[in-house]
């Protein structure tokens, strides 16, 4: 069974740093590239990055490019986020999630973690 779980987030001031950790079991997490999303009540789940299997390709949402980081260690099994700068617009439940490498979507997702963020 597949699982994703991630850790981190929490109450933090704007300006503040987050770490965010996601953890997987069940899947060989080099064959996949891995994600992470978030999502505010009442609006969609919206992409923030992602990490191709080698962490050669790293696209980030506009709003993030310069403040997130992501990266993974495939021997830990285990994605990262370093949220850095962060602002009260960046408050949101965040999932990481897994996509086979041939895949067209994601197909496995963790159950969210909140961070939110005081102005």
């Amino acid at each position: 069974q597949v699982q994703l779980e991630e850790s981190g987030g929490g109450l933090v001031q704007a300006g503040d740093s987050v770490s965010l950790s996601c953890a997987a079991s069940g899947l060989t997490v080099k064959s996949y590239v891995l994600g992470w999303f978030r999502q505010v009540p009442g609006k969609e789940r919206e992409f923030v990055a992602s990490i191709s299997w080698s962490g050669a390709i790293t696209p980030y949402e506009d709003s993030v490019k310069g403040r997130f980081t992501i990266s993974r260690d495939n021997a830990l099994d285990t994605v990262y986020l370093q949220m850095h700068n962060v602002k009260p617009e960046d408050t949101a439940v965040y999932y990481c999630a897994a996509k086979y490498r041939f895949a067209n979507q994601y197909g496995h997702w963790g159950q969210g973690t909140q961070v939110t963020v005081l102005p």
